[in-house]
């Protein structure tokens, strides 16, 4: 009997796969619990389709995230802040205030979850930042943290 699963099962297979089982397994377990469709014309029809509109959503998401990492090239990002003696910042330049200054410069949302910085910035200077927008679309952010007059 050959079956659509509709989750992943263990041991058996992933979402959406279409694989034979024993006829007893599929019509007194996976099909009862809802974890698979029995494969006929209209079910297989309606999983192509499926993954079809899962295919231009991602194709969509990428070719927007391509055009996010093309703005962030072209734009550098100034955060002011207010400075001690010596250049030494007053706390420091986070992940939240360096989001805030993208979407101010260039209309860009960035998640600042998606920007990575091994620790936040304590003191002047230029710094490039990499983020990950997308599977496989990545783009650097220029920043420049300026002291406040």
């Amino acid at each position: 009997m050959k079956v659509i699963l509709t989750q992943d099962v263990k041991k058996l297979g992933k979402k959406g796969e279409i694989i034979d089982v024993a006829e007893g397994y599929g019509r007194n377990f996976l099909i009862p619990r809802g974890l698979a469709l029995l494969a006929n014309d209209a079910n297989l029809r309606s999983l192509k389709h499926q993954k079809q509109v899962q295919q231009s959503k991602a194709d969509k998401e990428e070719q927007e995230a391509i055009a996010m990492a093309a703005k962030l090239a072209d734009t550098t990002v100034t955060v002011k802040v207010k400075v001690g003696e010596g250049g030494r910042l007053f706390g420091s330049v986070t992940t939240d205030i360096i989001v805030g200054a993208v979407q101010k410069a260039c209309g860009v949302p960035v998640d600042r979850r998606r920007i990575k910085m091994d620790e936040p910035i304590k003191s002047l200077g230029d710094y490039v930042l990499p983020v990950k927008l997308g599977p496989g679309v990545a783009a650097e952010i220029k920043l420049k943290v300026v002291g406040e007059s």
